[in-house]
């Protein structure tokens, strides 16, 4: 009876909810309704809006809605008491963790790169090889080096009639600034050079003819100049260089050079435009059959503009070189003017790069360039600037993969007054008083010549322990007044590798390839009554071609210290480069290097 009292009570509290919610829905509906009548009778424009002034915005203050929720839960559950008890029961072990440990991680040492450097070196034919290397931090903005370079030999060649001995000692000091705006510097340097002309002909003399001959011949010179480079500025770089350069038969001549690059705008295009001014002066004591004096003298002015075109994978740069030569000594004036087109395009990429140009230039001739690219000239030389009309060029080059590149190539090349180095012959009908007059100097002629080129080049750098690099070109010549283009190979090719076998040793090795080159031997006049019928006055000789296969290994002591090992000529050949100059064989020369900081 009591649960059919709790029942019905239950229920009618539950109709007098239903019967709230819906009276509370009927007023509210009623309220939106009358709401919207009102809204039909507002007067307001709807289409038109008069702001009187701007909307303020505000937020009522909330309150706490007072009410304790009372729960109609007639079931009360009651927590039954749970009793429990822990059985605590002591273990005896032995056992004791070991401490722990952190694992060890081979960490490499950091390689010390250090700015300076001396090497020192001893080999056969008596030959010392020195080199040394500074460079220094002044400042964060100044810096201070320099160099010396040794290379000297006793000589030793067999079957010879004069002395071989030689050496070239080369310096230079530095001092640059590098600042915000500009960045300079200046160098001053010199060399000393000794050479011999040992090369007398044979069969032609005998040691009997060479009794007595100094066949010493001594180069020196000095030099100075610096660069400069700009930050936003017309100007981009500059360049400037004086030299001196004689010799101890009374030659010298003075040689300056600038340039000066400079980006110029006009109208949308920018115009780069290469400014150089060129002076050389000089004398020899002689020419070589009389004791007449030589003097030469040029000056020229070049200007050269560019402009380039970039044109996704299209590079385009269209030039002119324009030239104003003055024969200071003829009292002659010339004015040139060349191509300066080049190109290239990206068919795939980098691995297939397209290029090609047509340029030219005036090149000076200087006594200088002519000694250092052979110390057996004679201080006698007729000195003019060739003429290079114009060079074409064509080629492509790009990446096989990653590690390895190549370059295919081919040229033709068109040259007025170049310079060929013949041999000098031997003045018949004149006191031979001078060393250089035994057919063993060289002389310069000039010739109009065509040079038709082509070649490949492949390097691989497999990775920072291993490299090689091979290269190769075939000429072809065609002269106008020589017979030939004297002493110029027909193929030069060359191999270099270098290997880092480990941590402590590494290796290298190199191998030169030259081919055949034409030479001229003789008498200055066919009159010759003095010798044999049989020997002709004058003659052509081919130089056959040869190799020149080098190596060299070497072992770190410790990151300052190194010893290394090196053998020239290893095939030991007895080739000549130069007509009656025979090198000398095999070579072995070790010494060690030390790398230092101050």
């Amino acid at each position: 009876m009591i649960k059919q009292q709790q029942f019905q009570q239950s229920k009618n509290k539950s109709m007098r909810k239903h019967i709230h919610i819906i009276f509370t829905s009927l007023f509210l509906l009623a309220t939106v309704f009358v709401y919207a009548q009102e809204r039909d009778k507002d007067t307001l424009d709807t289409n038109v809006i008069n702001v009187v002034k701007p909307y303020t915005p505000s937020i009522s203050d909330a309150f706490k809605v007072k009410e304790t929720p009372s729960l109609d839960d007639d079931v009360t559950a009651t927590k039954k008491d749970i009793d429990y008890n822990i059985f605590s029961i002591p273990v005896a072990s032995t056992f004791t963790p070991a401490k722990g440990k952190a694992a060890v991680l081979d960490k490499q040492k950091a390689i010390k790169l250090y700015d300076n450097y001396a090497s020192l070196g001893f080999g056969s034919y008596t030959s010392i090889l020195g080199e040394v290397y500074l460079n220094h931090a002044i400042s964060r903005t100044e810096n201070v080096g320099g160099y010396l370079r040794h290379h000297s030999s006793q000589g030793g060649i067999d079957d010879l009639l004069l002395d071989d001995n030689f050496y070239d000692t080369k310096l230079q000091a530095t001092y640059g600034q590098n600042n915000r705006d500009m960045s300079w510097n200046v160098n001053l340097g010199g060399l000393h050079q000794k050479y011999n002309w040992y090369g007398m002909q044979q069969p032609l003399f005998t040691q009997v003819d060479a009794e007595g001959i100094d066949a010493g011949h001594i180069f020196y010179g000095v030099h100075v100049g610096g660069d400069v480079a700009f930050e936003d500025t017309y100007i981009d770089k500059g360049t400037v260089l004086f030299r001196h350069f004689g010799d101890d038969n009374g030659s010298g001549e003075n040689h300056f050079n600038a340039k000066i690059s400079s980006d110029i705008a006009i109208s949308d295009f920018e115009i780069n435009t290469e400014l150089t001014i060129d002076y050389l002066g000089g004398r020899f004591d002689r020419n070589y059959i009389t004791n007449e004096e030589l003097k030469y003298g040029n000056f020229n002015i070049g200007l050269a503009p560019t402009y380039q075109l970039i044109q996704d994978d299209l590079t385009l740069d269209l030039g002119v070189t324009l030239v104003y030569l003055n024969d200071t000594e003829a009292g002659d004036n010339k004015f040139y003017i060349y191509p300066n087109i080049s190109a290239s395009y990206r068919v795939v990429d980098e691995l297939v790069i397209a290029y090609g140009g047509i340029k030219g230039g005036l090149i000076q001739n200087t006594y200088y360039s002519f000694a250092q690219e052979n110390p057996f000239v004679s201080p006698t030389l007729g000195i003019i600037p060739t003429d290079q009309q114009y060079h074409a060029f064509v080629g492509l080059k790009g990446k096989i993969s990653n590690s390895m590149g190549y370059n295919i190539k081919g040229a033709y090349k068109a040259e007025s007054d170049k310079a060929l180095f013949r041999n000098n012959l031997v003045p018949f009908g004149f006191d031979l008083n001078e060393a250089y007059q035994f057919g063993n100097s060289y002389g310069v002629v000039y010739d109009h010549v065509s040079t038709f080129s082509f070649g490949g080049e492949l390097n691989v750098d497999v990775n920072r322990n291993f490299t090689l690099g091979i290269a190769a070109d075939y000429f072809i010549y065609n002269t106008k007044y020589e017979a030939e283009a004297w002493n110029l190979p027909n193929i030069k090719a060359s191999l270099f590798v270098d290997y880092q076998i480990s941590d402590k040793w590494f290796a290298g090795a190199s191998i030169f390839y030259e081919g055949e080159r034409e030479a001229l031997s003789g008498f200055q006049t066919i009159d010759n009554p003095l010798f044999p019928s049989l020997i002709n006055p004058t003659q052509q000789v081919t130089l056959d071609g040869f190799f020149d296969a080098n190596a060299h290994v070497g072992y770190h002591i410790n990151d300052r210290l190194s010893v290394y090992a090196k053998a020239n000529n290893m095939a030991g050949q007895s080739y000549q480069r130069w007509l009656n100059y025979p090198v000398q064989g095999f070579q072995a020369l070790a010494g060690a290097t030390y790398k230092f900081d101050f």
